[in-house]
């Protein structure tokens, strides 16, 4: 996030504790999908019975779902907090500005994803008992699955796309906004000694 303007000590450590809460709730929010896609739901495939990779799959996420409800937090009041103060439109130049509200809408789009594929997945997890929803891997019911179970799967794969292109998104915007910040750091630096 950029810095325009100079904080006292304690605002500057307030905000960089927020910012390292908003990387670390991202890192959790899109490292998350990515091992549950690239990692866990291929590797359930070695349990034999259809009903226990259901239950091993769904009780993984209702753990997981504990760090992404923090990470959807923390990136989201991080970000919140941060337009409200260092990086509100009035200290951003028309650059910042831009992506300033791509991250807005990347923030916003990041939350309602999060929190309808957590609205999703436990009423995925309820169609049976203990979330032993028969599967032929993480990513697909079983022809033995509730009709409903198997809908379910599809519209929480959906949304397991879209937020992780959501959060790969706010990763390369946030990566823009440090690097014309850290350009314009010396730009201050030097105008700030001329002071």
């Amino acid at each position: 996030m950029p810095s325009a303007t100079f904080l006292p000590p304690r605002s500057d450590l307030l905000s960089h504790c927020g910012r390292a809460a908003h990387d670390l709730g991202l890192a959790a929010l899109l490292g998350g999908q990515l091992f549950g896609r690239l990692a866990l739901h291929p590797a359930v495939t070695a349990i034999a019975d259809e009903r226990e990779r259901g239950a091993v799959v769904n009780a993984a996420w209702r753990r997981y779902g504990a760090v992404n409800g923090v990470g959807l937090l923390a990136v989201t009041a991080g970000w919140a907090a941060a337009r409200a103060g260092q990086a509100h439109d009035r200290y951003l130049v028309p650059r910042e500005r831009r992506l300033a509200r791509a991250k807005d809408v990347l923030v916003a789009a990041t939350f309602v994803t999060g929190a309808a594929t957590a609205t999703e997945g436990v009423r995925f997890a309820r169609q049976v008992p203990g979330g032993a929803v028969p599967l032929t891997d993480g990513d697909h019911a079983a022809p033995a699955a509730p009709d409903r179970a198997r809908r379910l799967k599809r519209t929480l794969n959906a949304l397991g796309v879209v937020a992780i292109a959501t959060e790969a998104a706010l990763v390369g915007v946030n990566a823009a906004l440090d690097q014309t910040a850290f350009r314009r750091a010396p730009l201050r630096r030097r105008l700030r000694r001329g002071s």
